[in-house]
């Protein structure tokens, strides 16, 4: 019996013993786990627990014109934050940060009672209050670096600059655009504390720089698009029209020059309304129709709409009519102030009058509807759509900007004859302002579909540029002699027809004007614009100018030529393009060619004299102070009593 017993007992020591060692073989596997696997997961979250980190904002990268000068810049702020679990006092504490900080003191005070691990009481707050804060060393109060961006010219470009939000974040334009180079990446304050969330005595505080972001290099030129918003907002308001824009770029490569838009708005205040109306019944508005209202004054309207580009539009079908040989020069046209077109009459912009017998550089010349759909007509339907797609019409511009429209045309078998005729002079269809000129860039440039950008390159904190962006041409949608032709007869839409009004002696200027009449027809509203590019013979800059809704006189060549001839005469010599003058031209009453000396650092006052000397009118363009800061140049060729730009601040 007892062996038995015995016998029974050791059975059991020895399966007990068998767990044993299964649940320390089992335990072993498990600390092996731990510390091979799972260490550093369970060594972060230590250090999470026992820390406390306060993130920097780093320095954003500014947006610089061609010539380097900041558009878009950073101020050195502050925020102030605090940590529940270190505040000793925090009605004091709420009383002292609202007075500091204007704010409400119940607000700050939920905010300061907030059981969190860092509550932020406010941004962006200036330097010399954020110093008066730290010298209070209050318990659980905390004052960190900051950033404020910065537009020092204001309205400036502000459609295509954007602007950044509460967390430096960009919102619309190339702030938007190029947040990832301009961000840079954020730094932090690192704090050891106790199981409470307190900072633990005489510890130490580890600081993680931030990287600053990369300036941004761009094309634009502030004397150009100050310049371009001023021209664009006299227009405006000259006729009371609903809207305008000038755009200005180099042909040759896509280089945007200047971008206007008007009304325009503050991007240091991006968020008020620029409409005296909509201002006040702002308060009683709901948020959808404010926001919708916002939207709306920070549109691009020469890359976010569409419209029906008008008579400008027959540059692209002259170009496809010479490209495909079914037109030249001296052919010949009778214009009887419309056609008739499968049953229905489509006027001349003439009629009741005609333009009788012409030839196809006269026609152009005189912007005649009927050669237009002539040459529409010999093209045909199939061919005619084929260059719409080969000057891109029918596909983004690929500009360096958000929220690029495309254009809207009909479907290829949809285009009867009564659509051709009237596509071949611009209606019927819509593009962007910015797809028409990059289509005529293309008609005189050489053939090229250039792809039009605002950005050149990004400079690091030292000032070296460490990437050049590159941009390919898009096609060739018509040859290299197709558009030196195209060149000299839409120089003479300048020289004698439609277009006269932009002729600036000693320039050799081609052009198109257009008048668009907008929907619903006979709605007696229109859109007058002009194209125009200079030197004709080797075309730097080209313009477009649109007037939207101008009152009263109404016709492109009218409204929109003066404008243009405006904007030339200042920009032509600025780019250092001289002019070369005919016989005939010296010839003319007004014409004496003068060479101005540089007024760069002279006064204003002292620039006006000398400017009256010369006979030569003046007009300042800037803000800042009264010097003189950029143009003329040094030996500028002008004509006497031109008038002449003055760059200020």
């Amino acid at each position: 019996m007892n062996k038995k017993v015995s016998l029974g007992a050791r059975r059991r020591a020895v399966f007990v013993c068998g767990c044993i060692e299964v649940v320390l073989v089992l335990l072993l596997v498990r600390l092996f786990y731990i510390q091979m696997f799972m260490a550093p997961k369970l060594q972060k979250a230590a250090y999470e627990q026992q820390t406390r980190d306060r993130l920097i904002a780093p320095e954003r990268g500014d947006i610089l014109d061609r010539n380097g000068v900041a558009i878009a810049t950073t101020k050195t702020v502050a925020s102030i934050s605090v940590i529940h679990a270190q505040v000793e006092d925090a009605e004091n504490v709420a009383k002292i940060l609202s007075e500091k900080l204007e704010l409400d003191y119940n607000e700050t005070l939920e905010k300061v009672n907030k059981r969190v691990a860092l509550m932020r009481i406010k941004t962006k707050v200036d330097k010399k209050t954020a110093e008066e804060i730290a010298a209070l060393k209050l318990k659980g109060v905390m004052v960190d670096e900051d950033i404020l961006r910065i537009y020092p010219y204001n309205t400036l470009a502000a459609q295509v600059i954007g602007f950044v939000g509460k967390d430096n974040q960009g919102i619309i334009g190339l702030e938007s655009k190029y947040e990832e180079y301009l961000k840079g990446q954020k730094g932090k304050i690192m704090t050891q504390t106790d199981g409470r969330g307190r900072e633990l005595k005489n510890s130490e505080q580890n600081r993680v720089a931030p990287v600053a972001g990369y300036d941004l290099v761009t094309s634009i030129d502030i004397n150009l698009q100050q310049y371009a918003e001023q021209t664009i907002e006299k227009v405006v308001r000259g006729k009371s029209a609903k809207r305008g824009s000038i755009i200005m770029m180099n042909p040759q490569n896509g280089e945007m020059l200047a971008m206007a838009s008007y009304p325009g708005f503050n991007l240091n205040e991006p968020y008020k309304i620029n409409n005296a109306e909509l201002e006040a019944k702002w308060d009683s508005m709901s948020q959808k129709e404010k926001n919708d209202a916002l939207n709306q004054m920070w549109r691009n309207f020469n890359i976010n709409d569409t419209y029906e580009p008008g008579s400008t539009f027959k540059v692209i079908t002259s170009s496809a009519g010479v490209e495909e040989g079914v037109v030249s020069e001296e052919t010949g046209f009778n214009c009887g102030g419309g056609r008739t077109v499968a049953g229905r009459y489509i006027k001349c912009w003439r009629s009741p009058r005609s333009h009788g017998s012409e030839t196809f550089v006269q026609g152009v010349q005189n912007s005649c509807n009927p050669v237009f759909m002539d040459i529409a007509a010999k093209l045909g339907s199939d061919k005619f759509y084929e260059y719409m797609l080969k000057f891109g019409f029918d596909k983004k511009t690929g500009i360096d900007l958000p929220g690029e429209a495309v254009g809207i045309m009909h479907k290829k078998d949809k285009i009867g004859p009564v659509e051709l005729a009237t596509m071949s002079f611009g209606q019927s269809f819509q593009i962007t302002p910015l797809q028409l000129i990059r289509a005529i860039s293309s008609a005189v440039n050489g053939g090229r579909l250039v792809t039009p950008h605002f950005a050149v390159g990004l400079k690091d904190e030292n000032g070296e540029m460490a990437k050049t962006f590159e941009y390919k041409d898009a096609g060739n949608p018509i040859s290299a002699e197709t558009s030196e032709r195209m060149k000299k007869i839409l120089e003479s839409v300048v020289a004698t027809g439609t277009g006269n009004k932009t002729y600036i002696p000693g320039y050799r200027i081609g052009g198109k004007t257009a008048t668009s009449e907008k929907l619903p027809r006979k709605s007696g509203k229109y859109i007058a614009s002009f194209c125009a590019f200079a030197p004709a013979e080797n075309p730097q800059v080209i313009a477009i100018v649109l007037v939207d809704e101008p009152q009263g006189v109404y016709y492109g060549g009218q409204v929109a030529g003066p404008v243009m001839k405006e904007l030339l005469s200042n920009a032509l010599p600025y780019l250092g393009i001289v002019p070369e003058y005919s016989e005939e031209e010296l010839e003319m009453d007004g014409v004496a060619p003068v060479t101005v000396t540089s007024y760069v650092g002279k006064s204003v006052n002292q620039a006006k004299a000398d400017a009256v000397k010369e006979k030569i009118a003046v007009e300042i363009v800037g803000e800042g102070e009264s010097v003189v800061s950029q143009f003329p140049a040094e030996g500028t060729v002008i004509n006497q009593g031109s008038k002449i730009l003055l760059y200020t601040g």
